[in-house]
């Protein structure tokens, strides 16, 4: 069937209305019609080609909420009407051992990412969420939560799970002291996040102006990283630092932050290597991990999270006209927290 959507032609092309064809229901396929998708740093990009080789047409998008207008035959877990989200992959081996331990998003068979991916048939390509309907397998969607409302709820199934999954594995929670870096669509979920799991929580950033905006998200406290004063104070006090900044950090800045068996956890993924001294990790037996983002459980697990402490996504809701301005605002970091795209608009 037929679709409306927004593509991007070529790389670093401006996205464009136009048609793509969705795959007819399969016994076990559930059609979404997307309401709301968010916008992901990401998006851009792979749209523009900066994580390597990409395919193209490309529909970007993988922060889609919408409601469920038809299902196949053998379908148990979804209904007609239900609301339902889709998250950064649609499909995955299922066979490896991560698959079989509900950790898709780490396949080492066939992960297919929800755009500029290849379906099970390690051929088709995958078209995501900047567009009026969405056909996935029921075993790759996820149910929002009724009193979680649609257009907060999509940015959940990528700056959500991003967050929720590392504070989820290194045991954030009351008695725990977690530092947030960046107060971006990432690190505002952070901070939501981590403070609705007990953790006392502190927003670490360069710009002094967003401690009032961290404080009303959830946060403690507030660390000015341009002050060298407040960093040198600050050392040796953080059990968990997750940073959110998709550009290159001095490192070894926040290990010193950290306590003993502290650990740092990279989200944010800059497109060049960063630079790390031994030393650092060594004074304090401190450890530098990164996260990608969770299973289908964990994701389920998150949504039901945010919906029983009542919060979802800061967003801004845009037009499909408006998404090559949007862009551009997000790359200037011109938005709070996540903008959405109102797929009626196509």
């Amino acid at each position: 069937m037929e679709t409306k959507a927004y593509a991007a032609a070529t790389p670093g092309a401006p996205l464009e209305a136009t048609t793509i064809e969705r795959r007819d229901l399969g016994p076990h396929d559930i059609l979404i019609d997307t309401k709301f998708a968010g916008i992901c740093h990401s998006d851009i990009h792979q749209a523009r080609e900066e994580w390597g080789q990409a395919i193209f047409p490309m529909v970007p998008g993988h922060e889609i909420a919408g409601v469920v207008s038809a299902v196949g035959s053998e379908v148990k877990k979804f209904a007609v009407g239900d609301h339902a989200g889709v998250g950064c992959f649609v499909d995955s081996c299922r066979e490896c051992e991560n698959c079989e331990q509900g950790l898709e998003q780490y396949c080492t068979g066939h992960l297919s990412v929800t755009y500029n991916g290849r379906e099970a048939d390690k051929e088709t390509p995958t078209y995501g969420g900047y567009s009026q309907a969405i056909v996935v397998d029921e075993n790759y969607a996820l149910h929002i939560p009724g009193n979680l409302a649609l257009d907060i709820a999509a940015p959940l199934l990528c700056a959500g799970i991003t967050l929720y999954s590392p504070l989820r594995q290194w045991g954030a929670g009351p008695g725990m002291k977690v530092g947030i870096v960046g107060l971006g669509g990432l690190g505002h979920m952070g901070v939501k996040i981590a403070h609705a799991m007990g953790a006392d929580v502190t927003l670490i950033s360069h710009s002094a102006h967003k401690e009032a905006d961290a404080r009303a998200l959830g946060a403690t406290n507030f660390l000015l990283s341009s002050d060298k004063g407040q960093m040198k104070a600050a050392r040796y006090t953080f059990d968990l630092i997750i940073n959110t900044v998709a550009v290159n950090i001095n490192v070894d800045q926040y290990l010193s932050l950290l306590k003993l068996d502290g650990t740092l956890v990279m989200v944010g993924i800059p497109t060049e290597p960063l630079s790390i001294r031994t030393f650092s990790m060594a004074m304090a037996r401190r450890r530098v991990a990164a996260s990608n983002i969770g299973g289908i459980a964990e994701t389920q697990e998150m949504l039901d999270f945010c919906a029983e402490h009542g919060f979802g996504a800061d967003i801004e809701t845009i037009d499909a006209k408006d998404i090559n301005t949007a862009w551009e605002r997000v790359i200037n970091s011109d938005v709070k927290y996540r903008f959405v795209i109102d797929t009626a608009s196509m």
